[in-house]
This record gives C-alpha cells, sequence and structure tokens, in this order.
C-alpha cells in the first residue's frame, strides 16, 4: 500500500513539473539576449547553492527514517538531549548559504539593475513603450515612426525602453530577452535589453489589467541592421499618422488588437502621455501643482523631466 502511495505521488510530481515547463516554454531558461543570459546564471548559481541545504536534508531525512525504523533493533538512547555534530550540520551551513547569497544578490541586483545601460560599442535604439487597454504602443522618436502590438530591433544592438501606460498598472515583459518592468500612469520607468539573436520572441503583459489581460501580447522581432531599417521603411508607407487625436482613438479599449503601423509620429507625444495632456486641454500633471507632487518625488522628477515644457493649448 505505501509503495502504491509513494509510486502516484512519484508520478504526479514528475507529471505537475512537466506541465509547468511545458507552460512556460523554457524561454527563461533558453534567453536569447545578454541580460536574460545573466538572469539564468543567476537562478543556476542560488538554486545550485541552495541545494547545499536541501540535498543534505532530503538525504538525512532519509537515512534517519531507516536507521530509526521501529522494526529495527537500535541502541535506546533516552537521555540523549545534544550533539555537537548536529548542531554544525543545521548551523554552518545554512549561515554559510546565506551570506554566499547575499554577497551575490546585492552585486548582481546592481549590475542588473533595468536603469542601468548597458556597456556597448554599437549606438543604442531608443523606443517609448505604452501600456494601453489592451495593447501595447511602440514608438521610435528617433525613426519617427511607431507600431502597435509589434517591436522590431536590430540584433546586437543595446535597446533603451522608456515605459509608462495609459491607463493602470501593468508590466512590461519579454521573457527571452529578459528584464521585467511595471508600467505605471503618470510616470516613467526604463529598462536596457539587448538580442544577441536574431528571431521572434514573445512579449506579455505581466500584470493583470482587466478583461483583455489574456490576448495583451506582442510580437517581438530581432533584425539584422538590414533588415531592421527595411522594415523602418515600410512602416514609413504606412497611411496612418499618430498624432494626438490619433492616440485619443487608439486609446479606446479593445481585444487581441491588430498589428499596426504608424508612418510618422508627433513630437512630445509621449511626454504628453506621461503628463496626462494628450488632449490638449487639460494641464499636464507636473504642472498642476496635485497629484504629482502629492505621489513621491521620484515619481515628480520623472514626470518633470518627460513632461514639455507647456500644454499644446490652454
Amino acid at each position: 500500500m505505501k509503495h502504491r502511495l509513494f509510486r502516484s505521488v512519484g508520478i504526479g510530481a514528475v507529471l505537475m513539473m512537466t506541465a509547468i515547463l511545458a507552460g512556460c516554454q523554457q524561454v527563461v531558461l533558453f534567453p536569447k539576449g545578454e541580460v536574460g543570459i545573466k538572469e539564468r546564471d543567476l537562478i543556476v548559481f542560488a538554486t545550485v547553492i541552495m541545494s547545499l541545504i536541501v540535498v543534505p536534508v532530503i538525504i538525512a531525512t532519509l537515512y534517519f527514517a531507516n536507521k530509526y525504523r521501529a522494526n529495527k533493533d537500535n541502541e535506546y538512547l533516552p537521555d540523549w538531549h545534544h550533539s555537537n555534530k548536529i548542531e554544525a550540520f543545521v548551523w554552518v551551513i545554512p549561515c554559510i548559504v546565506i551570506l554566499i547569497l547575499g554577497y551575490v544578490t546585492w552585486v548582481k541586483t546592481h549590475e542588473l539593475d533595468p536603469y542601468r545601460p548597458l556597456e556597448h560599442a554599437a549606438k543604442p535604439v531608443q523606443v517609448e513603450v505604452v501600456a494601453m487597454n489592451w495593447k501595447w504602443l511602440f514608438i521610435y522618436p528617433e525613426q519617427g515612426i511607431a507600431s502597435v502590438n509589434e517591436l522590431v530591433v536590430p540584433v546586437d544592438r543595446p535597446l533603451n525602453f522608456r515605459i509608462t501606460s495609459g491607463h493602470i498598472m501593468n508590466s512590461f515583459f519579454i521573457p527571452a530577452l529578459g528584464g521585467q518592468v511595471y508600467a505605471m500612469p503618470g510616470m516613467q520607468t526604463k529598462l536596457h535589453l539587448i538580442g544577441n539573436e536574431t528571431g521572434t520572441y514573445a512579449g506579455i503583459s505581466a500584470n493583470y489589467s482587466g478583461d483583455g489581460f489574456a490576448q495583451m501580447r506582442f510580437t517581438t522581432h530581432v533584425k539584422t541592421e538590414g533588415d531592421f531599417e527595411k522594415w523602418v521603411s515600410e512602416v514609413r508607407t504606412s497611411d496612418k499618422v499618430l498624432n494626438r487625436a490619433g492616440y485619443i482613438e487608439l486609446d479606446q479599449p479593445t481585444e487581441k488588437h491588430p498589428v499596426t503601423h504608424y508612418a510618422s509620429t508627433e513630437p512630445g507625444l509621449f511626454s504628453a502621455i506621461i503628463g496626462r495632456c494628450v488632449d490638449g486641454k487639460t494641464p499636464c500633471v507636473s504642472h498642476g501643482g496635485g497629484s504629482v507632487q502629492k505621489l513621491s518625488p521620484f515619481i515628480t522628477s520623472s514626470v518633470k523631466k518627460e513632461s514639455p515644457a507647456e500644454p499644446a493649448s490652454n
């Protein structure tokens, strides 16, 4: 009976792990970017170090269970209450593991800071990201174009993302490239990534945001420099223009929004989105003297830097 129970538990555990790995497609363990590789290595390192506690505990549990089981003839020690060996085993190894993990976490937290630009000889690509209900808007300020639910970037060039939200808090995540940063209305967050291999990778919303959350996905294409420039040229042939009026129209909630390209964008649009004054009539939050100043110095400073000097109209 016991053997059947252990066998059933073992089979269930294997099936559960298989389902988990199949669900995440193991993308995090096989990244395609420098940041993702460093994060993967940190996960593996932490798992191995923590195994120094987990594995001996499992072995010790099985050993003691076998050694002192009821039907075995062993010496009975009713007055035994202390063992230096066991105390050392229980305390020294965990303390060493905690010290190692603490040091590595401190170093890697600063090294993998999403606000920290990547050291690279190539010129970074600037991308402004807006989380909308329920789609993603990508503005390329240097190229003067924009796209919805499609992110195209060149291989082996740093990507400098400036991220905000048009409505509620969201989370921007490309598992194959690494990093996950929140998108919040009225402020800007940053993320620095790089794609080291050409290919097509999934991008997702990693924070529940309502009815269309499950379909709030985008495709990331990492292309060669030539193919990236070709894509930019193709987008510029679109008949759509993303100005303030176009953004207000796009801002209406939609689910499974198709990929859309905009041949040009209005300068300062991203700053107006952060300042919540796209309509040109509402004063930008950084100049209203109210809500933003009441939040935090970080949010205030971020919005002040990104908001236009004055609203488009008053």
